[in-house]
């Protein structure tokens, strides 16, 4: 990089003010605000769960600015000040970025936005300035790089010079172009060749983070805290599979480097990429001076809640290339651009009441329920506290005053309470010990958040747990969804999945739809007016599909129990080790928990389920009504072999018995879970880390860390070829 002009002499939003403190007072204050930002930004970037919000974390930083412009010999380079934030996780092969990533100076005020207009216009002179004002998306910042138009590869800002590769995850955002228009390459004349970096944010929409949200709460997980960190958990997944049913979207608005492209502004640069298939965020505008700018940033205050993605301010950048080159950088940002920070919109209002729901696994969710409030152009009334660590976290008591706004803007959030207005004797508040629904005893297992309610006669559960049976990753019914078993909730034919075998096909006939017959839809024997029922043949249909769905295997018999932790791949497990219900029901934890891929919780989980007397009297009824409860092991490993495409002669013998393996890197004519249970299928174990007792690593193109550790402990490592010839032929390949 060619050395830049500091037409600011200092460092942009440094301010010559008095200093507060004194020497000595000053430098441990100033490391104990290091040693808080570096562990909040690390929450934040590495752990996307930040404990503190925006403006607290930037309120920290700006302190510490302040400091250091006073007492510039406390300045180290590892400050915050002096760096960009975000850190690069080792579970991601290290990607560098073509050039440096910066951060933007914060402007927390008019004020401060007013003082960066005003040495912007003294360094390039006044009225000689055009700037353009973007939405500052709230979102996880990425770098896309393409070569002779097509998709190389994808990655996570990091620390602003390395990266985390997440080019499998980016592939799924269905607004990421694969190949750039042609269009824009005819832009880039000659240069078309080039590699170019373009840089922008992944975000979530609002209504896409209420879903995952509640997800997590219905399935007892800990909730997002905001789109941001879920788009960035999201794009974090080691499975593409899990990112690309997140809905996530991007935003681009930069580039490592302008030469390719032959234009002269940032204006010029974002119309290039929407030419090139580019998502561009299209709230942009050209402002010729500061009143503009003002107007603006108020306009897109006043609008941020009419949006479907979150935004936390607005940034604001010289538009003209060879006026950002003039101005340069700072240590950590450029000196060309600033963030104009929305504050956070907060009401007060009294909390009345917290009550408890029941999810379909049973979980326990302690919701507030106060004064309604309007925050972010909406009257909320009601937010749910997730679980009993965050309500004694929050210390929130009934009759409190409390503090709400909307996480993300979208999702109702109490902030805490006002302590100095709480009533003397205002109580702690704790779970209930019983079910609020059906009374059953609240389990809670050491090491958990979530108090559940496991009994499966629970009301508040039925009707998921019934929808969840006949799913089609289930007992696959089809033919029997949402309405029809209302319906049947209705007329009392199912209080449990047992139930369902109980059914004949009057039972289900004579239902009433709700629906009423109207003199356009002629019907013999039918008068206007009349109900219509279910009739013979939807029964027929329904009955037939319950009676095949008795030959599913045993595996999904047990994911279809809603066992909290027991998905799809757990069922399986479970059923190729015990092969019986029976056998699984005597199991001890500690054997459910040596299987590989369940461990402890989900071992706790399973005999948890199974030590309610309720459930086991379900289970007996399914037995008798004629259901799968135990597997054939050989047509098992027969139908994994058809499913992963190897040979089941091959699979039969087991070759890979007894061996493990550990995939890393990108593999073309498999996903590395293609590859991995076509090893299961050969009798192999396949693990996540690399240890002395690995007996092969594959290794695929990009592979990171865990091919250095295998060189390292001298673990044989393959490549794909390898890999697919084992898998053909069942053979190890020789030293």
């Amino acid at each position: 990089m060619t050395e830049q002009m500091n037409l600011f002499g200092d460092a942009a939003g440094a301010q010559s003010t008095e200093p507060a403190l004194s020497h000595e007072p000053a430098a441990t204050r100033a490391a104990e605000l290091r040693h808080e930002l570096d562990y909040h930004a690390y929450r934040y970037y590495m752990l996307d769960a930040p404990e503190i919000t925006d403006a607290a974390f930037d309120k920290m930083l700006v302190e510490l600015q302040e400091i250091e412009s006073a007492y510039p010999d406390l300045i180290t380079p590892t400050s915050y000040t002096q760096r960009v934030g975000g850190y690069v996780s080792d579970q991601f092969a290290p990607v560098t970025h073509m050039a440096r990533m910066y951060s933007m100076d914060d402007a927390m005020n008019l004020e401060e936005l007013d003082a960066w207009l005003e040495r912007t216009e003294n360094a390039l002179g006044a009225g000689r300035v055009t700037y353009t004002c973007e939405l500052k998306i709230d979102g996880l910042g990425v770098a896309i790089t393409y070569e002779n138009g097509a998709f190389v590869r994808a990655a996570t800002r990091g620390d602003g010079t390395t990266g985390e590769d997440v080019s499998l995850n980016v592939r799924t955002i269905q607004d990421v172009p694969m190949h750039l228009s042609e269009k824009a390459l005819v832009h880039m004349g000659t240069d078309r060749d080039r590699v170019i970096e373009v840089r922008g944010e992944v975000y979530m929409p609002k209504g896409s983070f209420v879903r995952l949200n509640d997800e997590a709460d219905a399935e007892g997980r800990d909730p997002f805290a905001n789109p941001r960190n879920a788009a960035a958990g999201s794009l974090r997944q080691k499975d593409p599979k899990v990112t690309a049913k997140r809905d996530l979207s991007t935003f681009i608005y930069a580039i490592a480097d302008t030469t390719p492209l032959h234009v002269h502004s940032q204006h010029e640069f974002l119309n290039w990429l929407r030419d090139a298939g580019f998502h561009v965020n299209p709230n942009v505008a050209s402002c010729k001076t500061p009143t503009e700018v003002h107007e603006f940033c108020a306009d897109a205050l006043a609008h941020r809640s009419d949006l479907d993605y979150d935004i936390d301010g607005v940034v604001v950048k010289v538009d003209s290339f060879q006026q950002q080159s003039d101005l340069g950088f700072t240590a950590r940002a450029p000196r060309w651009a600033i963030a104009f920070k929305f504050p956070p919109e907060e009401k007060t209002t009294v909390l009345r009441e917290i009550r408890v729901q029941v999810g379909r696994t049973g979980v326990l969710t302690p919701v507030a329920e106060f004064d309604p409030v309007t925050v972010a152009g909406s009257t909320i009334a009601r937010a749910t506290l997730h679980n009993i660590d965050e309500v004694h976290r929050k210390d929130v008591r009934v009759g409190d005053t409390i503090v709400v706004h909307k996480a993300g803007d979208v999702i109702p959030e109490i902030v805490g309470p006002v302590l100095d207005k709480r009533w003397p004797d205002a109580q702690p508040w704790q779970m209930p010990s019983t079910c609020p629904v059906c009374g059953s005893p609240v389990v809670h297992e050491e090491g958990e958040v979530a108090y559940r309610c496991v009994s499966l006669d629970c009301a508040a559960q039925l009707k998921e747990r019934l929808l969840h049976w006949v799913s089609r990753g289930c007992m696959d019914v089809d033919g029997v969804g949402d309405e029809l078993v209302d319906k049947m909730i209705a007329a009392g034919l199912l209080h449990d999945v047992a139930d369902f075998y109980q059914l004949t096909v009057e039972d289900i006939a004579g239902l009433d739809t709700g629906r009423t017959y109207a003199a356009s839809n002629a019907r013999r024997g039918v008068r206007a007016g009349d109900p219509i029922l279910v009739g013979q043949k939807t029964a027929r249909k329904a009955i037939d599909e319950i009676a095949r769905s008795k030959q599913q295997p045993l595996g999904r018999v047990l994911f279809a129990l809603g066992i909290r932790l027991v998905g799809k791949s757990v069922g399986e497990l479970l059923a190729q080790r015990f092969l019986s219900i029976d056998r699984l029901v005597l199991a001890s934890e500690e054997e459910i928990a040596s299987i590989d891929g369940v461990g402890p919780k989900i071992a706790a989980s399973v005999k948890g389920f199974l030590a309610v007397p309720e459930n086991l009297e379900v289970l007996e009824r399914l037995r008798q009504a004629g259901l799968t409860l135990e597997e054939d092991l050989g047509q098992m490993t027969a139908d994994a072999a058809a499913a992963t495409g190897v040979s089941a002669d091959l699979a039969s013998e087991q070759p890979l018995a007894g061996l493990t393996f550990v995939l890393t890197g990108t593999l073309v004519r498999r996903t590395r879970d293609e590859a991995g249970a076509a090893l299961k299928a050969l009798g192999a174990k396949v693990t996540g880390s690399v240890s002395k007792k690995t007996s092969f690593v594959v290794a695929g193109p990009k592979a990171g860390s865990k091919l250095a550790k295998a060189e390292s402990l001298g673990v044989p490592v393959l490549d794909e070829e390898q890999l697919e010839i084992i898998l053909t032929t069942g053979e190890l390949p020789t030293a």
